[in-house]
């Protein structure tokens, strides 16, 4: 310890965040994210720098530990991103942003404000691929046996489903906020989350993964509904079955029935469908919502028939069975009593079904952060925070969350999403009060960032932010360049709105 080190005293208080921790000389904050080094404050993780690789080049390595700081090579404009994982946080938060950071990119003056904003009012939105029944609609999402969130809307092969936010982080008990902080860590980390669905399923999400739903790993996304796919294959029974039910939860395809059976000429052949008939070869309710065929609860699919019309069907009918992802399917032909008995499905009709298979795109887990930053983090960019907004409205300011694309929702406020699997890995941190600690990037033209009030005193090239805060670097991955001139309402000495 050097002789100015042990002058210093034993605890310092950390201002980050409103938790302010005293944080013992050698030892970290609650956040993990901030630690006395030999009596100074210093961030734990360094500034990661996104590099895009030039096409003779390879992808940067992501670097840690003592590989981590910054060896002073030059800064390549346009191909290097400082972005905000690692930054840090103010509080309170009228003072600028720990990095306004100048770089020119394509002989434009840019200016990117880098902050990690502690947010309570946040949440994922998570897509799970699977035609199997997570749960009722709005039923309760849990882990660790608190509720943090709720099922949501079917959406064509994929269940919705609403977790965190600030009536979880806040508004319940203290293990609540606890679970749905770590909960909201992890998913946005890409880590495994397993949850319990009120009145359905036990199911682990993790980000870009498939989903394992009552322990079991789901593999196809529905190539469609039960309609879609007589739509898309009927062609292809055409000649070899007399009759093709596509079974689904939601719409259950009758071939014979349907317009496409018709255009092909097929032939009326007396079935009968339970549930609720809509038009003509389409069938809604025949079963119940479950984790059997097409999403129903069933495992016989015979028992969606009623009797055959004796005075349409006739024995020897041949009726294929099948379910929305190819998984399931059935081979019958109706006996002299017209009762279907099932036989060995015909080597002729595997191509198909095995056709529907191969047009269900992988199963997987979509997770989406959005949290509203139209709060206190924007003083960090202007002393009238409500320029930073008109500027992002405007489309002079772009918004990027880790050097990935946020979608920005119209209205009022700053409310944005983003992809996490789009993002650097270990790019989210938390606060114990609590909330989740993400990274957010405003980067705009420095006239446009002046117009907007800026704190124009606290910019500082790219390669004096990293000498002071050290860097980390990784390869830029599919999303787009954060700092492309397409992202800009650019002026008529810019070349125009692109």
């Amino acid at each position: 310890m050097s002789e100015a080190a042990m002058h210093k005293p034993e605890k310092i208080r950390c201002d980050a965040c409103p938790v302010m921790c005293y944080i013992a000389r050698g030892q970290a904050g609650a956040c993990d994210r901030y630690a006395n080094h030999d009596g100074e404050l210093v961030r734990v993780d360094p500034l990661l720098v996104l590099e895009r690789a030039r096409a003779e080049a390879h992808v940067v390595p992501f670097f840690s530990g003592e590989e981590a700081s910054w060896q002073g090579d030059i800064i390549s404009p346009g191909d290097t991103f400082v972005t905000a994982v690692g930054a840090g946080t103010t509080y309170p938060d009228y003072k600028p942003a720990p990095f306004i950071v100048s770089q020119e990119i394509e002989g434009v003056d840019m200016v990117t404000v880098v902050t990690e904003g502690i947010f309570s009012y946040c949440g994922v939105k998570v897509k799970v691929d699977t035609d199997r029944h997570l749960g009722p609609e709005c039923a309760a999402v849990r882990a660790d046996g608190e509720q943090v969130g709720h099922v949501t809307t079917a959406e064509y092969g994929s269940q919705m489903l609403s977790l965190g936010g600030v009536r979880h982080l806040t508004g319940g008990s203290k293990k609540e906020g606890r679970v749905t902080c770590d909960m909201l860590m992890n998913l946005c980390n890409g880590e495994p989350v397993e949850f319990s669905i009120d009145g359905g399923s036990s199911i682990v999400v993790a980000a870009n993964q498939a989903p394992v739903i009552n322990g079991v790993a789901e593999e196809r996304m529905r190539v469609g509904c039960g309609s879609a796919t007589i739509g898309m294959f009927a062609r292809q029974w055409h000649g070899l079955v007399d009759e093709v039910v596509v079974v689904d939860d939601h719409i259950t395809g009758v071939l014979s029935e349907h317009q496409a059976g018709k255009v092909l000429g097929i032939e009326e052949t007396g079935i009968r469908i339970k549930g609720r008939r809509s038009t003509p070869g389409r069938y809604f309710q025949v079963a119940e919502p479950g984790t059997g065929w097409g999403g129903t609860d069933i495992s016989d699919p015979l028992t969606i028939l009623d009797p055959f019309n004796p005075k349409v069907a006739k024995p020897g009918l041949r009726l294929l069975m099948v379910s929305t992802t190819g998984e399931q399917s059935g081979y019958y032909v109706l006996d002299d009593e017209l009762k279907p008995v099932e036989q060995e499905l015909p080597a002729a009709l595997k191509p198909s079904v095995e056709r529907i298979a191969e047009n269900c795109e992988p199963a997987l887990s979509t997770v989406l952060f959005m949290a509203g930053a139209g709060g206190s983090l924007r003083a960090g960019a202007t002393e009238n925070p409500v320029k930073l907004t008109r500027s992002v409205k405007d489309m002079l300011t772009y918004v990027s969350c880790g050097g990935a694309p946020a979608y920005v929702w119209p209205g009022g406020g700053i409310t944005f999403m983003a992809d996490v699997s789009a993002m650097p890995k270990k790019a989210f941190g938390y606060v114990p009060t609590p909330a989740i600690v993400a990274p957010i990037e405003f980067t705009m033209r420095r006239e446009d960032y002046a117009a907007l009030g800026g704190h124009m005193g606290a910019i500082v090239e790219a390669s004096e932010a990293l000498m002071k805060a050290g860097r980390r670097e990784s390869g830029h991955g599919q999303s787009a360049w954060p700092t492309a001139r397409r992202h800009y309402r650019w002026g008529q000495d810019g070349g125009g709105t692109p």
